[in-house]
């Protein structure tokens, strides 16, 4: 997004997600929006043999309840080989392999445990003998799991996980006879499982196939061992509902893995200690059905978490909020890199607000000049080095040798560090900047310039935005950035265009109209925009008079297109900010559109995506004009009715803006929201007519970016005004099939105009180690940094494919880092009925299916107006990490409790914990806050104490809550509750969060505003956070087996070759 550059044919980035892969992930089943059926597959009628992938069904879906084990198998050693069960009627499921001969074993990512030794592995024995009976369990009584297939003495089956501190036999009397091993499968047998519940599973021809998968077995021979026995599940058969395992140091489910050296061995039940965490999948009691317990699933309750190891290894490198890291070890090849299914790149926030005692080093080389490298540009930091007795210094990023200026120079001391490295904050701090020279300016520095493009048709008055507005303005005079330079003009439209005399020798302001729409045209142009300490009187004369001057409009026109035409050519000379408040349709003139979106033929066909794409040209043109003269486009809409936000919304995604939007807007109601968010655009720090570029290491290189910018060339970002509010992401990518060195060194450079008047640099350098080992890739990934990249590559998405295809692309990508990460343990241990995942990654499914859920992503035309979609997505486009994630996974408290107990009003910090979105957190006799960072709601219980509802809302307390605004009242509680949301809204700023008033069981505002954002539960026929858990964990299980089932069939036709060549 905005990777576009008109008049640049070269350099396109890649697609993020495989645009030819049109077919669903899912290889059965619904995917995600389907109605679940209400069929449930019958138990197999015949028992089942033990033979991997020999079913009457197809392999997908098996009920692990029908599995029947056989009797005990002797080692085979005359040859003999029974012929293969006839048993596949599906012909979408490939033929069970008929070759003994087992996959090669090859060169997993090292596991940080030391290796077994090598074990001979003996040919795999899968039939029964002619003639063995199977084993029938006791009536009524079913295995829960697969039997641990080593002859040996039986030995309890434990989870995985810190040592045993007793041990409970689970099934005491069901004795069963061990199997030998079957070494070609890694780990356990997987456990396959029905599709989610109510999904009947129908193949036809018409299905998708399922992609080929890479193969995760590599060569390298020996140090492979045969796993430890399987574990049970944790699910037992027991009347009365889940049973816990045997006791054991670890929790049910969860199970947080001791790294290698953390505790003493565990004997034979352990094996090798497990460096992941792992969430048991079981039978649930009484049902074919496979489910986890819900309250051990991993939830960021906490917030976003960053990586710490990462900071401690690398002191010197700035603070995670300018630059994360999607995953702090970077590949050191490009194979390795290939293996990596997630986003390999970086969210660089280059203005991020610092916290108190910790701002950036303003620092002024004067006539020295700044210290660059002079082959790539690198500015001087943390990681040069000195050499030659401190006369040159070598650049991290290229490792040219440069010289050292006179004014700069510095003896070095034993250590080979300058004897003044403590009075040079460049050498000391990942974070600094530079002010720069004249050399570094083509002009001389704009002041600041705000323009307001206002709206007074008939619904723009109506509504009380036009007041709002220029309330809101006035009030912030006084804190515009850049006095006494700030420059200001204001223009109104309706069906003509109206201009402002605001020269300073006038007592009041000169309207001037233009209705020749055809050829606009500026009258006065040196008088339109004034400067504020100048024209301070008029503009507040024009400002107090605005409201009034336009209540009686009766006027339903917009000449929106020409009236932006006049904008750009009154702004041209200096840029600026173009703030455009916009309550109408464009209608007239230029730039019209119409009404779109109310097909609904058009929906869930190839033509879905034109709806969120600008319908004119035009649009995107004016944006490449403004980012040309350095103009900042800042979007405020408003209306009840359709106004087409992918069109005007391109104006902001292409110059560095942002858009706000206000849907069906009431001054009485959403006014404080309107006048907060346009007070700090107008207050902020601002970076005018500002350029970005990230510079990276030898062999590596950013390839895409996503965000609100123009892209001027490969790597250089055009923002004619940025702040602290805005995030960029961008992908990263190797030049090189094998990297060299051991560091890769980041540098994030924005140049800019400061409001004051000065021209400066911040740059942020950081550093990442390169690795060999996809383990340590994993344990190093940024969860927030992953789930920012992917939502916008998920966005930019349903900007040419239909919504499902972007979300099925989301969901493919997640199911492929989790198969992959599974691959590297699936030798080392018994992974059978356990999903496993890295500890940095243990929320990722969760925020995946949150962004399935998000505005931009859901359903389909009946889950959002197009208008508010569109506008989340301009909007999330350009949030920070800890923004996003929050806005993703909201926090809900219970309020109640706090609100009753007798503390300190300040006492903020025993309001009480987060709670899983979920309506099982919600109790009818509590009251609950739920904040997502753009908004507040609040949830009245239907039994809620009426003390508590009568201190809060006074006498409306009976009334419906749609009616009913939250106030201060004379009461401690009320005055508790005020300072809570007060202490909330500064801990944010960015947003304003307006309050809304809920009770259980006023629908449909209590399923609109609450229900359908608790985004573990089932919302409109997607999954609820424990069935998109098993989805994803059948998916992870189905392409596993799908790629044993294709390297058998490959040996079988090798050995059939080879047979043939030997006959011959």
């Amino acid at each position: 997004m905005g990777t576009e550059n008109p008049g640049r044919p070269t350099s396109r980035p890649v697609a993020p997600f495989p645009v030819a892969q049109t077919m669903s992930p899912f290889s059965s089943g619904p995917v995600v929006g389907s109605d679940p059926s209400g069929f449930r597959p019958a138990p197999p009628l015949n028992p089942q043999s033990t033979m991997p992938f020999s079913s009457s069904r197809p392999v997908v879906g098996m009920e692990a309840s029908g599995f029947r084990p056989t009797g005990p198998l002797v080692p085979d050693t005359s040859g003999f080989r029974p012929p293969p069960l006839t048993r596949f009627n599906d012909p979408s499921v490939p033929p069970p392999p008929t070759s003994n001969a087992p996959p090669p074993v090859g060169p997993f990512s090292r596991f940080p445990t030391p290796q077994l030794p090598s074990t001979t592995q003996p040919f795999p024995q899968r039939a029964p003998l002619v003639g063995q009976t199977p084993f029938q369990p006791p009536p009524g009584q079913g295995l829960s799991s697969p039997v641990p297939l080593r002859p040996q003495q039986q030995i309890p089956s434990v989870p995985m996980g810190s040592p045993p501190q007793s041990v409970n036999y689970t099934s005491s009397n069901l004795n069963v006879s061990q199997l030998p091993l079957d070494p070609s499968f890694p780990g356990s047998r997987p456990n396959l499982q029905p599709f989610l519940p109510g999904y009947a599973r129908k193949q036809s021809s018409s299905d998708p196939q399922v992609p080929p998968v890479q193969s995760p077995f590599l060569a390298n021979q020996g140090g492979i061992a045969p796993g430890p026995p399987t574990t049970s599940s944790p699910f037992v058969g027991h009347q009365g509902g889940y049973v816990p395992p045997p006791p054991v140091a670890a929790p049910l489910g969860l199970q947080s893995m001791q790294h290698p050296g953390s505790g003493p061995p565990t004997g034979s039940i352990q094996g090798l200690v497990e460096d992941f965490n792992s969430l048991s999948i079981g039978s649930i009691p009484g049902s074919i059905e496979t489910g986890v317990d819900l309250k051990v699933l991993p939830r960021p309750l906490d917030g976003d978490v960053e990586p710490k190891s990462f900071a401690q290894m690398y002191p010197l490198n700035c603070n995670s909020r300018y630059l994360r890291l999607t995953t702090s070890a970077i590949p050191s090849s490009q194979s390795l890199a290939s293996r990596w299914h997630l986003p390999l790149g970086a969210v660089v926030c280059p203005l991020a607000e610092a916290p108190d005692g910790e701002e950036v080093p303003v620092i002024n080389f004067a006539s020295t000049g700044i210290i660059r490298c002079r082959r790539c540009r690198t500015y001087v930091n943390p990681y040069v080095t000195f050499t030659d007795a401190g006369r040159k210094w070598r650049c991290n990023i290229c490792s040219l040798l440069n010289d050292v200026p006179g004014e700069y120079f510095a003896h070095l001391d034993a250590t080979g560090r300058r004897v003044d490295l403590e009075q040079r904050p460049e050498l000391t701090q990942g974070s600094v900047e530079f002010v720069a020279p004249t050399e570094y300016m083509v002009r001389p520095p704009m002041p600041p310039l705000f323009f307001f493009l206002i709206d007074v048709s008939i619904s723009a008055a109506r509504s009380g935005m036009i007041e709002v507005v220029a309330k809101t303005i006035r009030s912030c005079l006084d804190e515009l950035p850049g006095f006494p330079r700030t420059q200001i003009g204001f223009a109104t439209f309706d069906s003509t265009i109206h201009f402002y005399n605001m020269k300073s020798s006038l007592t009041q302001p000169q309207m001037m109209v233009v209705s020749d729409l055809d050829d606009v045209f500026v009258p006065l142009p040196d008088d339109l925009l004034v400067n504020l300490s100048e024209s301070r009187s008029v503009v507040e004369t024009f400002l107090d008079s605005l409201p009034s001057m336009f209540q009686d409009n009766v006027n339903v026109e917009s000449a929106f297109g020409p009236a932006l035409k006049a904008s750009l050519m009154l702004m041209s000379q200096l840029g600026g900010k173009l703030l455009i408040f916009q309550n109408t349709l464009p209608s007239l003139g230029v730039g019209r559109l119409k009404l779109r979106g109310d097909d609904l033929r058009v929906y869930g066909t190839d033509k879905e995506h034109a709806l969120r794409i600008p319908e004119d040209p035009f649009y995107k043109q004016m944006a490449a004009e403004f980012t040309k003269f350095q103009i900042g486009v800042n979007v405020y809409a408003f209306s009840d009715k359709y106004t087409d936000i992918a069109s005007l919304g391109t104006l902001a995604k292409y110059s560095g803006g942002q858009v706000n939007y206000y849907p069906s807007f009431q001054s009485a109601t959403h006014g404080e929201k309107l006048r907060h968010e346009l007070a700090r655009d107008l207050t902020r720090e601002t970076a005018w007519e500002a350029v970005m570029r990230v510079r990276c290491g030898k062999g590596v290189r950013f390839t895409s970016y996503h965000g609100n910018f123009m892209l001027r060339s490969t790597d250089l970002l055009a923002l004619p005004a940025v702040d602290c509010d805005k995030a960029f992401a961008m992908q990263l990518s190797l030049e090189e099939t094998l990297l060299t060195t051991q560091t890769v060194y980041f540098q994030v450079a924005l140049l800019y105009t400061a409001s004051c008047g000065e021209r400066r640099i911040r740059v942020h350098t950081a550093a990442a180690p390169v690795v060999q080992d996809l383990g340590e890739m994993y344990r190093q990934a940024d969860t927030g940094a992953i789930v920012t990249l992917l939502s916008r590559l998920a966005i930019e998405k349903t900007l040419s494919h239909k919504l499902e295809d972007a979300r099925n692309a989301l969901q493919l990508r997640i199911i492929k880092a989790l198969k992959e990460y599974r691959n590297l343990y699936s030798v080392q241990h018994r992974l059978g009925g356990r999903m496993i995942f890295p500890e940095s990654l243990k929320f990722l499914p969760l925020y995946g299916l949150a962004l399935f859920k998000s505005t931009p992503l859901r359903g389909g035309y009946s889950d959002a107006a197009l208008d508010e979609r569109c506008a989340a997505g301009y909007t999330m486009m350009t949030l920070p990490v800890k923004k996003l994630l929050k806005l993703l996974y909201p926090s809900l408290i219970r309020l109640d409790e706090y609100l009753l107990k007798a503390s300190a009003l300040d006492d903020h910090k025993s309001i009480g914990k987060r709670l899983p979105l979920s309506a099982e957190s919600l109790d009818a006799r509590g009251l609950y806050l739920f904040d997502d960072g753009f908004r507040f709601i609040i949830w009245f219980g239907r039994v809620l104490a009426p003390d508590i509802a009568m201190n809060l809302l006074g006498p409306e307390c009976a009334a419906e809550l749609s009616k009913v605004s939250l106030s201060e009242r004379d009461n401690e509680m009320s005055r508790k509750l005020m300072k809570i949301l007060k202490k909330l809204r500064e801990s944010d700023p960015s947003y304003y969060h307006l309050c809304h008033l809920v009770r259980q069981g006023e629908q449909p505002r209590e399923g609109v505003l609450l229900l359908t954002n608790l985004v573990e539960d089932h919302m409109g026929g997607t999954n609820g956070y424990v069935e998109w858990i098993l989805q994803i964990h059948r998916q992870i299980d189905l392409k596993t087996a799908l790629l044993i089932l294709q390297l058998s069939a490959g040996y079988r036709s090798l050995f059939v070759v080879i047979a043939g060549a030997y006959e011959e």
